[in-house]
């Protein structure tokens, strides 16, 4: 064989391989980017989602401490909400939603709290239905986030 030969198919070998490697590195940049961007849209959409639900459900507790008629069109809203988390989030923040909603009902069938007796709740911790539900929301999206080395 010629050594010409030889010399125009090593180069021809080495270009081949420079091109695909370099395809391979911009394919790989490339899909880490979309990677990148669907998490921050997912951590964005649940965000939202998960503040409108704790909106909800505060004020869907407050009024269910203070009545015993059931506000309807804000648990509508409440099982609408946990209805899209099912779609979308971990189990573990599925299921501390579906406990804050049902505390919420079996609220309603209390009797209702005094100032004084919601003064003691809030210093005793018990007011704060939202505490677990919260924890597992944070604990979601610190698993939704890269680790980088």
């Amino acid at each position: 064989m010629d050594a010409s030969i030889i010399s125009a198919l090593a180069a021809l070998t080495g270009a081949a391989v420079g091109g695909l490697t370099s395809g391979i590195a911009n394919w790989r940049s490339q899909r880490s980017q979309v990677r990148a961007q669907w998490v921050l849209h997912e951590e964005t959409r649940r965000q939202t989602l998960y503040r409108d639900f704790i909106e909800d459900a505060a004020k869907c507790y407050i009024d269910a401490l203070q009545h015993d008629k059931a506000d309807i069109p804000s648990l509508v809203s409440l099982y609408a909400k946990m209805s899209a988390m099912r779609a979308i989030s971990s189990k573990p923040v599925v299921h501390h939603a579906e406990d804050v909603t049902r505390k919420i009902l079996d609220t309603y069938l209390e009797p209702d709290k005094s100032f004084v007796e919601l003064r003691e709740m809030a210093i005793d911790g018990t007011i704060d239905l939202l505490h677990d539900f919260s924890g597992a929301c944070r604990d979601e999206f610190e698993q939704m986030r890269p680790v980088h080395f």
